[in-house]
Parts: structure tokens; C-alpha cells; sequence
């Protein structure tokens, strides 16, 4: 029983009353025994929390920052009318409107609208129903709660989805249907043209010039049904936060865009997250499927505070990847992890794959390496052109090793690993 507003306290100092004072205070323990009799009848009138039924729909996934709604339909099957409160509790990165005003007649049901705008990824899971119904003199409450489980998935926000126009449209050229064919090693046959100048002379084809009146060349156009492979470092350097977010949201943010990009290219996309174990698998899914898949696969991925192991994780690529494909690991440029982790496992991945490492850069590193105010900002340039150098060194290293490296801050991360994609692509390397 919860007793509530001024008359509850008045109910309380009448029960004090009937009980401190003596027989002789007949006035007095007169009031107080009316008070307490007037609050034990408000609680037996209140309506029966214990007997509500609870039932809930609505948006089980939502974008990052995007508002979704969970209905919470509540049923009376008793005699009273219950009115009162209700909380619908949600954990506070669910960001949830959980509290209503309620009043549901006997024998009836009604609806309450919980809203939610997530700051978090992941799974938000409600945790209880509480129902304050209070009687009619409001004097005092019956209070209950309930667990009415509901789970909803906040998916990765995908922000670099505006860059896909432009990307596609410059992959339509490499494919040949903005009239742009090009010839490299590793590409498709698509057609024969007349010859005009500029064009290779050894895309010539001499059996189909013999035929004709014109010399005829060969157009190309890259190879379809390429397998890229994406793999997402979940380990300690991915914990590490540039502006609001980990380096990870940014990592898979630059992964949906060319997991999409790849996959309009009619290449097929698969996915590994990892740090000392496997996280997370996102294989044979293509079409509108794939990016559903993925944002899934995503969502409930968190930063481990592990060094990641290496050797297992190209253990497992080198496992479920037979032929050769396109390979983006999604890490640091630190030099420590690399040195000690990638780099002694490193030639047995470039020696059946094609590489691309791409890595989430600080802006505030170079912020940092133009400070001159004062002693602390000369320091602190002093340990950015440090941090610069040691990654330049890095990015060269793994050049050596015939790794294509995309090193950018998280805002031109994903445009730049699908602009090398495409690279790839028009170089014939795909």
C-alpha cells in the first residue's frame, strides 16, 4: 500500500493520533479514527493491481537516433476502475517517455504509448511495468509491477548512405553503361566496337575486323561475382572513442557503405567481427537482404577491452574464404598491435587475397600538431607529429606488403575504402 498527497499524511498523523493518545482525548481519537477509517476504505476501493493483464506491440528495430514506439495495452478484468500512474521503465539509453496517466474501466482495456529515441546500439530490453491505482477519496494507492518483457534493436544509423548515389554512378561507368568500357587484366568481355582513336591497339580484334568493313576492338568491363570479405576488429583498438562514438561505429558505417556498393557490383559480401573470438557471421546473404543481414549482425556489437588475436582471426578468414577475394580489415594503425599481432601472420592473407586495411583517424590529432599557444600545446603537437609519423611508417610497411591502406577521420572513412574499392575495380585487380 502506498499512501499519497496532503490527506495521506493527514491519514497518517490520524493513525499517529489514535495511537499516542490517551483514552481521555475522546475529540482527538474521534478524528483520527475517522481518518484511518476513511483510508483503509480508499485502499480496499482502489482497483486490484495484482489482476491487470499486459500485452505489448510495436517497433522491435530502429536506427541509431531515430524515434520508435512501443504500444502497452493494459486489461482489467476486475470490478473497480483502476486510475492512477503507470511507469513503463526502459533502461535510460532506450530514451523512453515511460510515464502515463492511467484509467482503465472495469472489464475494459487501453493503450499507452511509450516512445523511444535510443542513444545506444543495441539491444534495449523493458524492464517492468509498475501501476499506481488510486482509490477514490485519493487518500491512498494500491502499487504493483509487472514484468512485460519487450526487446527492441537499435541498428547502426548508416549515415554515409548519402555517398551511394555518386558511387554508383561511377560504378554504372566502370560497367559499362555510361558508354565508358574499359580494358584491364582480370576483366569481362562485353561487346565490339568501331575503333577511334585513343583507344588500346591491343584491344584490337582482328578475327571481327577481318569481317567487317572497320577495325573492331573489344570493350571490357570489371568482373562480376567477386567475393569480398569484411572484417570487423572488435578488439581494444576499436574501443577507442573519436568525438561522441567508438572507432567500431565508424568502422561499420564504412563497411555498410561498401557492402552496399559491392553488392550492387553483383559482388558478393560477407562479413566477420572479431577480437580473441568470433563475434559475429553475416555469410550468403545478397540483394536487399544483405544490408538487413549486416545492420543485425552489427547492432549488438561492443568494443572488447582485449589485444585482438591476429593469428586467429586470419585463421579464420583464410577458413571460409577459398578463393581468392577481396579482404577490408577494419582496424588500427597502431604500431605495437601490428607489429606484435598482424604483421608476423600477415603473408599467408596477401599471399591468397587482396588487401585493404582501413583505419579510423583522429581529427584531433591534427588539431593537436598546429598548436603552438603555449608549453602544454607545444607538447601536445610534439606527440601528435610522434603519433603521425609512427602511423605514416605503418601505412608504408603494409604498402611493402602490397596492402592498400585507407586512413581517414570518421566522417570521409567510408567514401574513401568505396573509392578504393572502385579503384580496384577500374585497375582490373578485382
Amino acid at each position: 500500500m502506498a499512501v499519497t498527497g496532503r490527506l495521506g499524511l493527514l491519514a497518517l498523523f490520524g493513525a499517529l493520533v489514535v495511537g499516542l493518545l490517551a483514552p481521555s482525548d475522546a475529540g482527538l481519537l474521534a478524528v483520527g479514527g475517522v481518518l484511518l477509517v476513511l483510508v483503509v476504505a480508499d485502499l480496499v476501493l482502489a482497483g486490484s493491481v495484482r489482476a491487470l493483464t499486459f500485452s505489448r506491440s510495436g517497433d522491435t528495430s530502429v536506427r541509431l537516433g531515430e524515434p520508435c514506439e512501443v504500444t502497452l495495452l493494459v486489461g482489467n478484468p476486475g470490478g473497480r476502475a483502476v486510475r492512477g500512474a503507470l511507469r513503463d521503465a526502459w533502461p535510460p539509453s532506450a530514451g523512453a517517455s515511460d510515464r502515463h496517466a492511467v484509467k482503465v474501466p472495469p472489464g475494459e482495456r487501453r493503450a499507452f504509448v511509450t516512445a523511444l529515441r535510443p542513444s545506444r546500439r543495441g539491444d534495449r530490453t523493458a524492464a517492468r511495468v509498475t501501476v499506481r491505482s488510486v482509490g477514490p477519496l485519493g487518500l491512498a494507492a494500491r502499487q504493483g509491477s509487472h514484468e512485460v518483457p519487450w526487446t527492441v534493436r537499435v541498428l547502426p544509423p548508416f549515415h554515409s548512405r548519402k555517398h551511394l548515389p555518386s558511387r554508383l554512378a561511377r560504378l554504372q561507368q566502370l560497367d559499362g553503361r555510361n558508354a565508358v568500357l574499359i580494358r584491364g587484366q582480370g576483366t569481362e568481355f562485353d561487346s565490339l566496337r568501331e575503333y577511334v582513336i585513343g583507344d588500346d591497339v591491343r584491344s584490337i580484334d582482328w578475327r571481327a575486323t577481318a569481317r567487317a568493313a572497320d577495325v573492331m576492338v573489344r570493350t571490357w568491363r570489371p568482373e562480376r561475382d567477386r567475393h569480398v570479405v569484411l572484417v570487423l576488429d572488435t578488439g581494444r583498438v576499436s574501443a577507442g572513442r573519436v568525438g561522441d562514438a567508438p572507432r567500431l561505429d565508424a568502422a561499420m558505417d564504412a563497411a555498410l557503405l561498401l557492402a552496399a556498393l559491392a553488392s550492387r557490383a553483383g559482388d558478393r559480401v560477407d562479413l566477420l567481427a572479431y577480437d580473441r573470438r568470433l563475434r559475429a557471421a553475416v555469410q550468403g546473404s545478397s540483394g536487399p537482404a544483405l544490408l538487413t543481414s549486416l545492420v543485425n549482425a552489427m547492432a549488438p556489437l561492443e568494443p572488447s577491452l582485449v589485444e585482438t588475436d591476429a593469428r586467429g582471426m586470419v585463421a579464420e578468414v583464410l577458413q571460409r574464404t577459398r578463393r581468392r577475394a577481396l579482404v577490408v580489415l577494419l582496424t588500427g594503425l597502431d604500431a605495437a598491435p601490428l607489429e606484435e599481432g598482424l604483421f608476423p601472420v600477415l603473408s599467408s592473407l596477401t599471399a591468397r587475397h587482396e588487401l585493404i586495411v582501413a583505419s579510423v583517424a583522429d581529427p584531433r590529432v591534427a588539431e593537436m600538431l598546429a598548436g603552438r599557444g603555449d608549453a602544454e600545446a607545444v607538447y601536445d603537437a610534439a606527440a601528435a607529429s610522434r603519433t603521425l609519423a609512427e602511423r605514416h611508417r605503418v601505412t608504408e610497411r603494409l604498402g611493402r606488403h602490397g596492402v592498400s591502406v585507407v586512413d581517414a577521420v570518421p566522417e570521409e572513412l567510408a567514401p574513401a575504402l568505396a573509392d578504393r574499392y572502385l579503384a580496384l575495380k577500374a585497375a582490373g585487380r578485382l
